[in-house]
């Protein structure tokens, strides 16, 4: 039951072996559902126009740049429509509820493993056509090596460096909806490229009643492997919940910490289940001043615009 203290540990360990995504302060930005945040609304539409028109020095012309871009964010939305009108992929703690893959523990892809597909065709395929859209501009990166600068005194330099907004991703830990246990949720992520770190959250949505785990914070320090490859590891989780075994709190949030020692919860993983479990990380395929997309080592794909407050 999402709101007992088992299922937020649940949460936690979830949160620990996954690679969602946030805003290190106050709630979220919406949430990856919101439409009007791609084309609606006058400040959304004005960050939507910038992602269209900037000109990067790098392969292709700038026109093709556009319009490459124009037509990722176009199949993203349709992606959106037809998922609002046929659901979708419903996805709960752990392996049992399809977060994680059985075999390797990671983030299950919800492309790989046909979910979109077994929702509709017409899911499956728009799906589709947001993953090839998007691994195209993987041709178009401005810059080869992307993350040189990360965790460096230049790093504000780095455009991996600001606070990003989740348009579409395959990774199922990253998926949040009405119709699971733990709810629909708003998913954003904030990169600090000098200090060297990533703040994961999620801000669970709020209907009639506050939801037990109101949001958690999840941060990590990042190491460049390669000149587009960042690698992940896991320091400390925060939730914050509305009540304490089962008794209301009166308005006001507790924040627990809980720190994550990641080696120890690597061994833990290997003896029970005779693998070590996969060192996150991932490849920039594509980044700008506004557009980001990247691929995790289970072949996830993310695709995030960079939140309105830090466009330039």
């Amino acid at each position: 039951r999402k709101g007992g203290l088992i299922g937020l540990c649940v949460l936690v360990v979830a949160g620990v072996c996954g690679s969602i995504g946030v805003r290190s302060h106050g709630r979220c930005c919406d949430g990856p559902d919101d439409l009007a945040f791609a084309f609606g609304g006058r400040r959304a539409r004005r960050v939507a126009s910038r992602v269209l028109v900037s000109r990067p020095a790098g392969p292709g012309t700038a026109t093709g740049v556009r319009e490459a871009k124009a037509d990722l964010l176009k199949a993203i939305v349709s992606f959106k429509h037809i998922q609002s009108e046929v659901g979708t992929a419903s996805v709960d703690f752990g392996v049992k509820g399809g977060e994680l893959d059985k075999g390797s523990r990671a983030p299950r892809n919800l492309a790989a493993d046909g979910a979109f597909y077994r929702i509709s065709e017409e899911l499956g395929q728009a799906a589709d056509r947001v993953l090839d859209a998007a691994k195209g501009m993987k041709a178009l990166n401005p810059d080869p090596e992307p993350l040189k600068l990360f965790g460096t005194p230049e790093g504000k330099r780095c455009a991996l460096h600001g606070t990003w907004k989740l348009l579409f991703t395959t990774a199922a830990d990253a998926t949040f909806s009405k119709n699971s246990s733990r709810g629909d949720a708003s998913v954003c992520n904030v990169v600090d490229a000098v200090a060297g770190t990533v703040t994961n959250c999620i801000d669970f949505a709020v209907g009639d009643t506050p939801p037990v785990l109101e949001k958690l914070r999840v941060q990590l320090t990042a190491t460049t492997e390669s000149g587009d490859r960042l690698a992940l590891v896991f320091r400390y989780v925060k939730a914050t919940i509305t009540k304490f075994f089962g008794i209301p709190l009166g308005g006001r949030g507790w924040t627990l910490t809980f720190p994550v020692p990641a080696p120890f919860i690597s061994r833990v993983i290997q003896v029970f289940t005779g693998k070590a479990p996969p060192k996150p990380y991932f490849d920039v395929l594509y980044l700008d001043e506004s557009l980001r997309i990247h691929e995790t080592g289970e072949g996830n794909i993310f695709v995030q615009m960079k939140a309105p407050d830090d466009v330039e």
